[in-house]
C-alpha cells in the first residue's frame, strides 16, 4: 500500500511537509493487522481529499497522543480516553466522527472456561481471581472496566482480585485469558466478536462472563490548526470523507458499519469518569 508510513516516524522532529496529512491510531490490536487497515484508509483519503495522506504506525496509546501533541500526526483514530488526552493537549482540537457503534460502545469480561464462569446479567463474583486489563489508557480495557469494577464491588481492583496485570492490547488479553495466565479480562467487544467469527481457538477457550452499560468511545480526532497548513475548510472535508467512507472492506476491518458526525460534548462521562479515577487532570 502506498501510503503507509513504515518505521517510527513519530519519533523525528523533521517538520512536516504542508502537502502530506499525517494520521495514526492506537495500536489496539496486532500491528500488521493495524497496518493493512489504515493503509487502507490512507489510499481513500488521499483519493478523496486530493492530498497525500500517510499512516504512522505507532507503538503504545501514549505514543499516538505525543504524535498528536506535537504535530507529527494531524488527524488520529482515538479511544475515548486517549482522544479526551488529546484535545486536552491540543486546544482547538476536536472529535470530528466515531462508528455508527461508538455511541453504545461496551467491554466484555470474559473468563478461561476451566473457571466455570458463565455469564451473568449481575456482576459475577471475582473475588481473590486472576485479571488482566489492556492498555492502561485504553478505554473499553481499562478504564470503563475499572469504573465497573469499584461500582459493583466498592474495592479497588487490586483489593478485589489476587493479581491485576495490563496486557497491553486487547488481542493480547483474550490469548492471555485463554492460556490461563490471567483467569479473567477485560476486553473491547468488536475485538471478542471478531475472534468468535473467526473461531478462533482463543475464542474456544473462553466465554463472556459480563458486559458493561454503554459508553462512548472510539473517535477521529483532528487537530485544530489543520485549516491553518492544507485551506478554509479542511477540516470539515476531512470529516465529510470519514462520514462518507461506504467501502463495506473498509468499514469491516474496523469494524463498523458506518462513521458518523461527533463532538467533544459526546465524550465528557469519558472526562467525567477519567478524572474520578485521576487519570486525567
Amino acid at each position: 500500500m502506498k501510503h503507509i508510513l513504515l518505521g517510527l516516524f513519530v519519533l523525528s522532529a523533521h517538520p512536516l511537509a504542508a502537502q502530506t496529512l499525517y494520521f495514526s491510531a492506537i495500536p489496539d490490536d496486532d500491528e500488521s493487522r493495524l497496518v493493512e487497515r489504515f493503509g487502507a484508509v490512507a489510499d481513500y483519503l488521499s483519493d478523496t481529499l486530493d492530498v497525500d495522506v500517510q499512516y504512522v504506525p505507532v507503538k503504545s496509546y501514549a505514543a499516538a497522543v505525543t504524535a498528536f501533541a506535537n504535530d507529527q500526526i494531524q488527524l488520529g483514530w482515538f479511544g475515548g480516553l486517549s482522544g479526551v488526552q488529546a484535545r486536552i493537549a491540543v486546544p482547538n482540537s476536536h472529535a470530528i466522527a466515531q462508528g455508527a457503534e461508538d455511541e453504545t460502545f461496551v467491554t466484555y469480561f470474559i473468563a478461561n472456561k476451566d473457571t466455570g464462569l458463565t455469564l451473568d446479567p449481575a456482576f459475577p463474583d471475582l473475588a481473590g481471581r486472576s485479571f488482566t486489563f489492556g492498555a492502561e489508557t485504553s478505554t473499553s480495557g481499562r478504564l470503563m472496566p475499572e469504573f465497573y469494577i469499584r461500582a459493583e464491588t466498592g474495592q479497588s481492583p487490586e483489593e478485589l482480585f489476587s493479581n491485576v496485570g495490563f496486557s497491553g492490547d486487547h488481542g493480547q488479553t483474550l490469548r492471555l485469558v485463554a492460556s490461563g495466565a490471567y483467569e479473567i479480562g477485560a476486553l473491547n467487544y468488536s475485538v471478542y466478536d471478531t475472534a468468535v467469527a473467526d473461531m478462533t481457538p482463543e475464542a474456544a477457550a473462553t466465554s463472556i462472563i459480563w458486559e458493561t452499560p454503554p459508553y462512548p468511545d472510539y473517535n477521529w480526532t483532528i487537530r485544530g490548526d489543520v485549516d491553518a497548513t492544507f485551506g478554509a475548510g479542511f477540516a470539515d472535508k476531512v470529516q465529510a470523507a470519514l462520514i462518507g467512507m461506504e467501502d463495506p472492506a473498509l468499514l469491516e476491518s474496523f469494524p463498523r458499519s458506518a462513521f458518523i458526525a461527533a463532538d467533544d460534548a459526546l465524550y465528557q462521562p469519558i472526562v467525567d469518569t477519567a478524572r474520578a479515577l485521576d487519570l486525567i487532570d
